[in-house]
């Protein structure tokens, strides 16, 4: 691989960090830049809400890679540094600090950021964000030792499981959701239903269909969330968890295609040839399901960043990953594999004990599984995305049945 070439990445997270790994694994000995915002080296963020946050994991497990890795193989790790523009016709990046770096090709891995609340009493002391390691720093020293009123503004996946992280360890916990069951749009209302019940079961006061007027501040600090119905709910903290926007600054300053992230092609690639786009941000075609898809899911950017670095280096490759990810909440562990707009309106089709929350549930449209979900069933993830990816027309009843290998179907 010749040394003239110069690879920028922008953006030290986990897609960042994988395809900075892939390009050295590739044979690529040019220059490597990895660009980060933040002062930490690569980290992943599923145990922000799991287990870093409970405490059962300790800070070294959240890293990509050991602190020496970067200097080992020869990856110039710039912590620290936030990019102001990219120069897509001189192939420049410029910093904040007035700094201007060439580059061969780019890879934009800069991901997302946490939708914030704009309602009175957003800003005070004692709101919060999870998306940082810092973010989960400080909840799990406000969180660690219980007894404090926890109320969660939104439930998505992240505020779910921070609910029962947070319950876990002593803490009163309420969550306020505008819509009738948390998790519907993702999983449909059954599903939604079951992690509700989950919760509610578990202690967690769960208000649906309720919209949030304002915090409450006293002396500067948050105490209480007031409901547009006039309710006032008291709170030690509260965690905002409305989803989270992609942060595409420099795509719009590189001239980038843009819609609902930057649009890449199957093989990441953007409207501009020597420019990338990995993790959160990219909006890519999808050769299985045949839709775009942006997926803010840590497999994504796992597996997108492989994928782009040897797009990178000229290799005639597609990402064709079936989406995945993952939930831990109480005593349910769960894995999700699919299409999500696929999914939306489909059928559900269960295999084993619903009551007892040890099954597979598949979503059937068109007379093909687009997406399925084990819950406490393990070791057949692989199996579930090969249904998925065969795209067989399937029989209802063989696929329900517990006795049929979904490697058959």
């Amino acid at each position: 691989m010749p040394n003239s070439q110069s690879y920028v990445i922008v953006g030290a997270g986990l897609a960042g960090a994988s395809a900075a790994r892939t390009l050295r694994e590739e044979g690529f000995t040019g220059p490597i830049q990895l660009i980060g915002a933040e002062a930490h080296r690569p980290y992943i963020r599923p145990p922000l809400s799991k287990g870093y946050l409970s405490g059962s994991s300790d800070r070294d497990s959240v890293y990509v890679d050991p602190q020496d890795w970067y200097a080992q193989h020869d990856v110039d790790l710039l912590l620290d540094t936030s990019v102001a523009r990219v120069d897509a016709a001189r192939r420049l990046i410029h910093t904040d600090a007035g700094e201007a770096f060439a580059y061969s090709k780019l890879l934009l891995t800069t991901g997302s950021s946490s939708r914030r609340l704009s309602i009175p009493g957003a800003d005070l002391e004692g709101v919060h964000y999870l998306r940082t390691l810092e973010d989960s720093d400080t909840l799990r020293s406000l969180l660690a030792g219980g007894g404090m009123r926890l109320v969660l503004i939104g439930s998505g996946w992240i505020g779910m499981e921070v609910a029962a992280t947070a319950r876990t360890l002593g803490n009163d916990v309420t969550i306020l959701e505008r819509d009738p069951i948390p998790l519907a749009n993702a999983l449909g209302d059954e599903l939604g239903q079951m992690f509700a019940d989950l919760h509610e079961q578990n202690g967690v006061t769960l208000r649906r269909s309720v919209s949030v007027e304002s915090v409450v501040g006293k002396n500067g600090r948050a105490s209480a969330v007031r409901l547009e119905s006039g309710e006032v709910i008291p709170a030690d903290l509260v965690l905002v968890g409305i989803g989270a926007t992609p942060n595409v600054q420099l795509a719009h300053s590189a001239g980038l295609a843009i819609d609902n992230g930057i649009f890449v092609d199957a093989s990441l690639r953007t409207s501009d040839p020597a420019i990338y786009a990995a993790g959160d941000i990219a909006n890519a075609y999808h050769p299985v399901a045949k839709v775009r898809l942006r997926s803010e899911h840590w497999a994504n950017a796992l597996n997108g960043g492989k994928l782009a670095a040897r797009s990178m280096l000229g290799q005639n490759v597609s990402y064709d990953d079936i989406p995945y990810f993952y939930t831990d909440q109480f005593d349910v562990g769960m894995e999700y594999s699919g299409f999500g707009p696929l999914a939306r309106g489909a059928d559900v089709v269960y295999r084993g004990d619903r009551a007892g929350r040890e099954f597979i549930a598949f979503w059937v449209a068109g007379k093909k599984v687009v997406a399925g979900m084990n819950v406490n069933v393990w070791d057949v993830n692989e199996a579930v995305q090969g249904l998925i990816r065969r795209g067989n027309q399937i029989d209802r009843a063989r696929l329900a049945d517990a006795d049929v290998p979904l490697d058959s179907l």
